[in-house]
């Protein structure tokens, strides 16, 4: 309860700071504004940045009515959210497919963690938007591409993290294991899949937070839907309002999809 009232506190001070800042501001009287100027009157106007409560009616605006449909280039937030969502999501699970069962072999076999690891050294530094050119060239799928790119951003952490909790795991588990003649698969799902599961969680939710800041860069560059698509749009309309409600949008979101992560894995933490 303290840290919540603490968090409250700190929003408020952010938010009196913020609408100090955008107050209007007193200022002479510009040039085509013949009257006040023969006046010697001074107008007020603003310096463009939105205020607090514009952020907030503009945000009620896109709340009220999120599904609209009203063309290419004019979508609700629930609409553009749900493409980002949907792209994340699919690219996330081709990752889980791909890098959890190679994370596996590389863990239980020291020859092809020897094998594999100087062509993971090299791929893994390499920014996830490089590759939208070669996939848009290879997939001529804007929309795929995107997957693409989520997918290449996703693999490395949840590979990594899946080899070291593998190789991680208890010898004394392995050796009762080898002793009972337990087979192969059996192990690895019973014995080193349990126990490496707070490792493998905690790869695939640095991988999520990561597609999720690579999905919005991603929608910029290859427009057409998606809220990194909205955002964009929104600031060639130089409505700073939406730019603004977008990005809270992302943080919030993001926040949510780490929560539930990270419930499943403390979850899994508290099991063992």
């Amino acid at each position: 309860m303290l840290a919540a009232l603490l968090s409250v506190v700190l929003l408020a001070i952010l938010i009196s700071i913020w609408h100090l800042a955008t107050l209007p501001k007193e200022t002479a009287a510009g040039p085509d504004d013949e009257y006040a100027k023969l006046m010697g009157k001074r107008t007020r106007k603003t310096d463009g940045f939105p205020t607090p409560l514009q952020i907030a009616e503009g945000a009620y605006r896109q709340l009220a009515d999120p599904f609209y449909d009203r063309g290419p280039n004019d979508k609700g937030i629930a609409i553009q959210l749900g493409h980002s969502l949907a792209r994340v999501g699919l690219g996330f699970l081709c990752a889980v497919l791909f890098a959890v069962p190679l994370g596996f072999l590389i863990g239980m076999s020291p020859l092809m963690y020897r094998a594999l690891d100087p062509f993971i050294q090299v791929l893994k530094p390499i920014s996830p938007l490089a590759w939208m050119p070669l996939a848009l060239y290879t997939i001529k799928d804007s929309a795929i591409s995107g997957v693409f790119v989520i997918f290449i951003c996703s693999v490395w952490p949840m590979l990594i993290n899946t080899a070291y909790g593998v190789a991680g795991v208890r010898r004394e588990w392995l050796n009762v294991a080898r002793t009972l003649e337990v087979k192969p698969l059996r192990k690895a799902l019973r014995v080193i899949l349990p126990a490496a599961a707070p490792t493998i969680l905690t790869g695939m939710r640095i991988s999520m937070g990561i597609a999720w800041l690579v999905i919005v860069a991603a929608e910029m560059l290859v427009g057409g839907t998606g809220i990194g698509y909205f955002v964009w749009n929104e600031w060639n309309n130089l409505n700073l309002t939406h730019v603004i409600f977008a990005i809270m949008v992302i943080g919030v979101v993001g926040m949510f999809l780490d929560f539930l992560i990270g419930r499943v894995q403390r979850l899994v933490t508290y099991v063992e």
